[in-house]
């Protein structure tokens, strides 16, 4: 395999994630932007793994290279793992990071049971196939209001076991260490996936 591996996002916040874990291994991870973009891959797997997959294997196609996707969400336990696979569009089509977090965190309102799981599944794809995939998780907490300027997505909600901040709050290189999409790329990189 090469030493460069696309990543199938434009979305810079996963893009340093990514970079943080693999730069280590000698890789060098380009961005969809950085390639020209990705093919439009409609997200209709009923699975993060399913997603993943697709996308891996349509951007690797089409660019002719070895490509990384993921796919990943917040299942929250009281919600019957809601809203999963639907995370980046949890209010809606179009729908954004305020809207995802605040339809959330009306939902739990009066729920005392506020236990939740990060999930991020990684796929890697040559041209010629899938190479393989790896899951990563983090079990944590939703918090009952927004806290911490830092991450994205539900970060400013998502109380890591063992802590007492969120996402948000905690350190890029510490929240990095221990994410869902940093344990799915950890267990890529045990299953050699990157070879």
């Amino acid at each position: 395999m090469t030493n460069e591996i696309v990543a199938a996002t434009g979305n810079k916040h996963k893009i340093a994630e990514i970079q943080a874990i693999l730069a280590p291994l000698g890789l060098r991870v380009l961005s969809a932007n950085d390639v020209g973009g990705m093919p439009d891959v409609v997200e209709d797997g009923e699975t993060f793994r399913d997603n993943a997959v697709k996308k891996a294997l349509a951007g690797a196609r089409a660019l002719g290279r070895t490509v990384l996707a993921d796919d990943s969400g917040l299942e929250v336990v009281a919600l019957h793992g809601a809203p999963g696979v639907y995370s980046a569009r949890y209010a809606g089509e179009g729908g954004n990071d305020g809207r995802n977090l605040s339809k959330l965190l009306r939902e739990m309102t009066d729920i005392t049971d506020r236990r939740a799981r990060f999930v991020a599944v990684i796929a890697v794809a040559t041209p010629e196939g899938l190479v393989g995939t790896a899951e990563g998780e983090v079990r944590g907490i939703i918090a009952t209001a927004p806290r911490g300027q830092g991450g994205f997505g539900y970060d400013p909600v998502f109380v890591p076991e063992g802590e007492v901040e969120t996402f948000a709050e905690l350190p890029a290189a510490v929240k990095n260490a221990m994410s869902h999409r940093g344990n799915a790329l950890k267990a890529a990189v045990a299953a050699g996936l990157f070879r």
